[in-house]
C-alpha cells in the first residue's frame, strides 16, 4: 500500500446509538495513523534513525544490519533482525542495467493470521479474512542512474544574478538574500556551458562590496578562473567568502564594473554589456533565525510535491557482472544515507561534540558552530601571561631596604610588555568559610583595617623588551619579620605600534576616500570606498552637499542623476563627526567618459 496523500484528517463522531461498522473502525485506523506520519514527515523528514548499515561479507553477498527509519510520507520502517541477502535474490536485480547501483528499503505491508469470517461472501470473495497487517519493509535494488530525482523547491534564501552570458556559456553569481551581521558568508560563482562547444572561458573580475569586506579588511572581492572547460549542462562551481560588517544594511548592492571584468571565451575578449548589480540585505537577526524562518515558510503544497518514489537509500553498490553472475566491488554508505536528528540523542551528540572545536575557535556549544558570526573589526586581542615569585629579604630587613628579584622570563616574547606585580597572600575568607588566596595590587597599606600577612613594599618593575624578561624591586616601607615577598605578576603584550595606535588622539585620526574623484556615466553606480589612518574601520554616514545630485545609500553606494555634472559626496564617522571627508562624482553621458 503506498499512501502519500494524508490530509484532510477525518476521524470518528461518536454518539448515543451509533452503529459501527468497519468502515468506522478502519476510518479510526487511518486518521491515528496519518495523523503520526504527518507529524513524522514534518518534524523529522526522510532519513535513518537508527541502524541499517550495510557490509560486504563475500563476492555476492550483504548483511544489513536492524535498523529503523523513516521514509518521506512520514511511514516507520523497521528491519527487526539483521539480514543476509544476495543481491541477486532482491527485487530489481532482474532490471538492472548498469554496474552503478543502490540498495534501498521501502515500506510494505503484509496481511496475516486467517481466520474465518462470519460474512461467508468476505471481500476477498472467500469464507476466510486475514486478521492482522504487519507493517514491514522490502529491501530492493535500483539502478543509480535511474534515481528519482526530488523537486526543487523555490526559495528566497539565495539571490542569483547573471554576470555574463553567449551562446556557449552562462555565468551567475549567488549568495543569500540576507546575510546576519557580523557572519562570514559564502558567495558562489557558477559557471555552466551550455552549448558543445569546445573553447575554454576565462574569468577576472572584482566585485565591490560595500557592506562586505575580503580577509583583507578590502572592501572588495577577486574573482579569477583560468581556461574552465566544464561539461555541457554541468556547471563548475567555484566559492568564495566574505565578510559582512557588524551594523544593519536594508539594501545593499555587490557591483562589478562592465570596465573591470575580463571574460575570453577561447581566444576572444567579451566584455560585459552593462555594470553588474546585485542587490542584498543586512540584518540583525542571527544566520540561524534566518534559516529557520526560510525554511518555515515552504507551504504544505510545495513539500508535498518535493515527495517523489518513497524509499530509503541504504547504500550505493559498484558491481562486476560476468556472463552468468556477478561480483560485489564495493559499498558506500557515507554518500548514500541520510541520516534524522533525534532529541533522544542530544545528550550523546554533545559529548562526541565536544571532541571538535570550530574553525573559527567559538565556544558555543552545539551544530550551530558554522554560523558563528566573525568578531567585530577591532585591534587583536592582547597576549597574556601570569606567574608567581619571591623576593629574598634576608635577616636585616629594616625600613627603606631595597632588594631585587632575579631575572624572570614572562614567556611573551621580544616587543612591549606591561607587566604590574601584587601582594600575593592567604588569609581567612568570612564568606567562603575558608582559607582564601588574595593579591593586592598597587599600595597595600590603603587597606589600613588590619595587618596584612605580607612585607609591606614599594615595587617597580624592569622590562627588558629585546630579551622577553623582566626585573622586580621591592623598597621596604615597613619594617618586617617575613624573609620572602610573595608576589604575583601579570604581563600583557599588544602587537607592535598597535599601543600607540589606541591611544592617539581623535586629531590624529583619519578617514580618505580611495578614489576621491571618479567619472562615470548618468544613472550608474558607484561604491565610494574609505581608507581608515590610525583608527579602526567605524560606521560611516554619506550625504549629498547639493540637491538633485544623485542618491547616496547608508553603505556608500552612488546613483548618479539622468544630467552631467560635478556633484560632491560629504563622508563623515557616525561617533565622530568631526573626521570627514569629501568626494566628487564627475558625471558624463554614455560613451563620452571613453573618450578622456
Amino acid at each position: 500500500m503506498k499512501n502519500n496523500q494524508l490530509l484532510p484528517f477525518e476521524r470518528n463522531r461518536y454518539y448515543a446509538g451509533k452503529l459501527l461498522t468497519s468502515a468506522d473502525f478502519l476510518a479510526e485506523q487511518t486518521y491515528l495513523n496519518n495523523k503520526r506520519r504527518f507529524i513524522n514527515s514534518l518534524l523529522f523528514g526522510p532519513g535513518i534513525v537508527c541502524g541499517l548499515s550495510v557490509y560486504n561479507l563475500d563476492d555476492l553477498s550483504v548483511m544489513i544490519e536492524s535498523g529503523a527509519a523513516i521514509d518521506k510520507s512520514g511511514r516507520e520502517l523497521v528491519l527487526e533482525n539483521s539480514t543476509v541477502k544476495k543481491l541477486s535474490a532482491m527485487e530489481g536485480y532482474n532490471s538492472l542495467e548498469t554496474e552503478e547501483v543502490c540498495l534501498c528499503f521501502k515500506y510494505a505491508e503484509e496481511e496475516t493470521q486467517s481466520v474465518y469470517s462470519i460474512n461467508v461472501e468476505g471481500d476477498n470473495g472467500s469464507e476466510y479474512e486475514p486478521n492482522r497487517i504487519r507493517e514491514s519493509g522490502t529491501l530492493f535494488l535500483i539502478d543509480k542512474a535511474n534515481m528519482p530525482v526530488d523537486f526543487a523547491m523555490e526559495s528566497e534564501f539565495l539571490v542569483t544574478a547573471n554576470l555574463y552570458s553567449d551562446e556557449d556559456y552562462s555565468i551567475n553569481i549567488s549568495m543569500p538574500a540576507i546575510v546576519s551581521c557580523g557572519c562570514r558568508v559564502r558567495v558562489v560563482v557558477e559557471i555552466t556551458k551550455i552549448s558543445d562547444t569546445a573553447k575554454p572561458v576565462s574569468l577576472n573580475c572584482t566585485l565591490q562590496t560595500p557592506a562586505f569586506t575580503n580577509d583583507y579588511g578590502e572592501h572588495e572581492l577577486m574573482i579569477k578562473a583560468d581556461e574552465i572547460l566544464p561539461a555541457k549542462e554541468q556547471p563548475v562551481v567555484i566559492s568564495y567568502w566574505l565578510n559582512a560588517q557588524e551594523y544593519e544594511v536594508k539594501d545593499t548592492m555587490i557591483i562589478v564594473k562592465s570596465n573591470f571584468a575580463k571574460i575570453n571565451v577561447g581566444s576572444t575578449d567579451m566584455r560585459l554589456p552593462d555594470n553588474f548589480i546585485m542587490k542584498v540585505m543586512l540584518s540583525k537577526d542571527s544566520a540561524v533565525d534566518l534559516i529557520e524562518r526560510e525554511i518555515a515558510k515552504v507551504s504544505l503544497e510545495t513539500k508535498s510535491m518535493q515527495i517523489s518514489e518513497d524509499f530509503i537509500r541504504l547504500a550505493d553498490i559498484t558491481i562486476q557482472r560476468t556472463n552468468n553472475s556477478y561480483i560485489i566491488d564495493s559499498i558506500d554508505e557515507n554518500s548514500a544515507k541520510q541520516f534524522i536528528r533525534t532529541a533522544s540523542a542530544e545528550t550523546q551528540r554533545r559529548e562526541y561534540g565536544e571532541w571538535f572545536s570550530s574553525v573559527s575557535g567559538s565556544s558555543k556549544q552545539g551544530v550551530r558552530t558554522e554560523y558563528s558570526p566573525l568578531s567585530p573589526a577591532v585591534l587583536p586581542e592582547p597576549v597574556y601571561a601570569s606567574g608567581v615569585c619571591e623576593i629574598s629579604l634576608g635577616n636585616d630587613s629594616k625600613k627603606g631596604s631595597i632588594v631585587y628579584s632575579d631575572e624572570i622570563m614572562h614567556g611573551l616574547g621580544k616587543g612591549n610588555v606591561h607587566v604590574s606585580v601584587g601582594f600575593e597572600y592567604l588569609a581567612e575568607d568570612k564568606k567562603l568559610q575558608n582559607t582564601a588566596k588574595n593579591t593586592i595590587y598597587g599600595n597595600a597599606t590603603l587597606f589600613n583595617d588590619k595587618e596584612l600577612p605580607i612585607a609591606y613594599a614599594d615595587t617597580a618593575i624592569k622590562v627588558m623588551n629585546d630579551r622577553g624578561s623582566f626585573m622586580v624591586a621591592a623598597r621596604l616601607i615597613r619594617d618586617t619579620n617575613y624573609v620572602v615577598i610573595p608576589l604575583r605578576w601579570v604581563a600583557v603584550k599588544l602587537p607592535s605600534g598597535e599601543e600607540q595606535t589606541m591611544l592617539r588622539h581623535v586629531t590624529d585620526k583619519s578617514i580618505s576616500a580611495v578614489q576621491p574623484t571618479v567619472v562615470i556615466g548618468t544613472r550608474e553606480s558607484h561604491f565610494f570606498d574609505v581608507h581608515f589612518k590610525n583608527m579602526a574601520p567605524v560606521t560611516l554616514n554619506y550625504m549629498l552637499t547639493e540637491s538633485d545630485s544623485g542618491t547616496i545609500t547608508a553603505d556608500g553606494i552612488y546613483t548618479a542623476p539622468g544630467k552631467e555634472g560635478v556633484y560632491e559626496i560629504l563622508i563623515s564617522c557616525a561617533e565622530m563627526p568631526m573626521i570627514r571627508t569629501y568626494a566628487y562624482a564627475v558625471v558624463k553621458k554614455k560613451g563620452l567618459e571613453d573618450n578622456n
